[in-house]
C-alpha cells in the first residue's frame, strides 16, 4: 500500500525546477552568486571569476573558477523558490571541470537552508546536503554528505571519481521512498537505501559490555602433537657450510690478509628447524563469539531523505593548486529533466574537449631547447678565420 501511495503521489507532484544557472551572463554582476564576507582581512580569501577556463570547448560555455592558489573560496547562490523535498525526489546535478589537474582540493557543491546567513557563509554555516568530488593526495572520492540531527554523516563507502582534466557532471538523486542514485557524466554509480548508505540511526544491537570470554574457552583449532618427538639426528647438519669448491687465491697472504676461511653457504643437508605436526585440538570449542543486546540508544529514524527547506546553493572549498571550473548547476524533483539537460550539455562538449585541450597545450608548449651545434660550428669559423 505504501508503494502504491507513493507512486500516486509521484504522479500528482508537479514537475518543477527549483534553481538553474549556467551561467550565461556574469553571475556577480547583479548578485545572482554573493561572495561570502568571510577571513575578508586574513589574506586566505580569494573571489570566483566568471570564466570559460583556459581551454574550452566552446566560448559561450562559462561557470565560475578559481583563479588563484592556496585560497579558500566561498558563495552563495538564492534559489528561485525554496525547495522542501517532502514527498518528492530531489536532483542535484552540477559540473566540475579541474583544468589545472588538481592535487588537492575540493571540488563540491552544498545544499543551504533558507535561513541561512549568506553574507558570512563559511565553512561552519550549516548545510543539508554536500555533494562532489574531494581530491587530496591518494584520496579521490566523491563526497556526498548529509545532515542529520546536526551531524554530518560521510558515506560509509566511496565512489571513485575521474581523474582528468575534463568537464564532468554529477547527478544526486533523492527519493522520498528513502533511497537514492548517484550519477556520474549520466552513469549510474551506485544505487541504494539511504539508512544502508549512512548511519542516520544507532546499531539495533551492540556487543554485551558485561559478557568476557571465559578463560578456558579454546579458539586454537590444531595442536601440536604431543607424541610427535623430534629425531634425535635432525640437528647434526648446520645451516651453513664452508663452500667446499672454494679455493685460496694464489696471491693470499695469510700474515698480511689474515687467516684464509673459504665463505660460507647453505647446507643441502640441512633440515631447518623442526616443528611437530599438528592434529585437531579435541578442546577446540569454535570461535568465541561474543555477545549482543539491544542497543537502548536506538531509535528508528524514518523518512530521512526529508532535507528541509532549501533555499541556496553554496560552494564552500579550500584548494592548494587552483584552476576549477563549476557550471551547470541544476535544482529540480524532475529526474527525467535532469537527465535532458546533462545529455544536451554534457554531450555536446565531451567529443571536443580534447582537441580543445589538445591545441592549448600546443600553444603553450615550452620552446626546445637551443641547438649549441650551430653556435659551435660558428665559433670554429671564427677561429679558421682569425688563422
Amino acid at each position: 500500500m505504501k508503494t502504491l501511495a507513493l507512486i500516486a503521489l509521484t504522479a500528482l507532484t508537479q514537475a518543477e525546477i527549483f534553481y538553474k544557472d549556467y551561467m550565461e551572463t556574469d553571475p556577480f554582476s547583479n548578485n545572482r552568486w554573493v561572495t561570502s564576507n568571510w577571513k575578508p582581512d586574513q589574506g586566505e580569501t580569494e573571489k570566483f571569476e566568471w570564466s570559460s577556463g583556459l581551454w574550452t570547448a566552446d566560448p559561450n560555455r562559462k561557470g565560475i573558477r578559481t583563479p588563484t592558489d592556496a585560497r579558500f573560496y566561498s558563495a552563495t547562490s538564492k534559489l528561485s523558490k525554496d525547495f522542501d523535498n517532502t514527498d518528492q525526489t530531489l536532483v542535484l546535478q552540477f559540473s566540475v571541470k579541474h583544468e589545472q589537474k588538481i592535487d588537492c582540493g575540493g571540488g563540491y557543491v552544498k545544499l543551504l537552508p533558507a535561513n541561512i546567513d549568506a553574507q558570512n557563509f563559511n565553512g561552519n554555516t550549516e548545510y543539508t546536503i554536500m555533494f562532489g568530488p574531494d581530491i587530496c593526495g591518494h584520496s579521490k572520492k566523491l563526497h556526498t554528505i548529509f545532515t542529520h540531527n546536526g551531524v554530518n554523516l560521510l558515506k560509509k563507502n566511496e565512489v571513485k571519481i575521474p581523474e582528468d582534466e575534463f568537464t564532468h557532471f554529477y547527478t544526486l538523486i533523492v527519493k522520498p521512498d528513502d533511497t537514492y542514485e548517484i550519477l556520474i557524466d549520466g552513469e549510474s554509480k551506485e544505487t541504494g537505501k539511504l539508512k544502508e548508505g549512512w548511519d542516520f540511526e544507532k546499531p539495533r544491537t551492540i556487543k554485551d559490555p558485561n559478557a568476557k570470554k571465559p578463560s578456558d574457552w579454546v579458539d586454537d583449532e590444531f595442536m601440536d602433537d604431543p607424541n610427535d618427538v623430534k629425531p634425535s639426528d635432525w640437528d647434526v647438519e648446520p645451516e651453513k657450510i664452508p663452500d667446499p669448491e672454494a679455493v685460496k687465491p694464489d696471491d693470499w697472504n695469510d700474515e698480511d690478509d689474515g687467516t684464509w676461511e673459504a665463505p660460507m653457504i647453505n647446507n643441502p643437508n640441512y633440515k631447518g628447524v623442526w616443528h611437530a605436526k599438528r592434529i585437531k585440538n579435541p578442546s577446540f570449542k569454535g570461535p568465541w563469539i561474543h555477545p549482543e543486546i539491544s542497543n537502548p540508544e536506538f531509535v528508528e529514524v524514518n523518512n530521512v531523505y526529508k532535507r528541509g527547506n532549501i533555499g541556496y546553493v553554496g560552494i564552500e572549498i579550500w584548494q592548494v593548486k587552483a584552476g576549477t571550473l563549476f557550471g551547470d548547476f541544476l535544482v529540480t524533483n524532475d529526474v527525467e529533466e535532469a537527465k535532458n539537460e546533462l545529455n544536451n550539455r554534457y554531450n555536446s562538449i565531451k567529443s571536443k574537449e580534447q582537441d580543445a585541450k589538445k591545441q592549448y597545450d600546443d600553444l603553450h608548449k615550452p620552446p626546445p631547447p637551443a641547438d649549441d651545434s650551430s653556435s659551435h660550428m660558428h665559433d670554429e669559423d671564427d677561429v679558421h678565420d682569425e688563422l
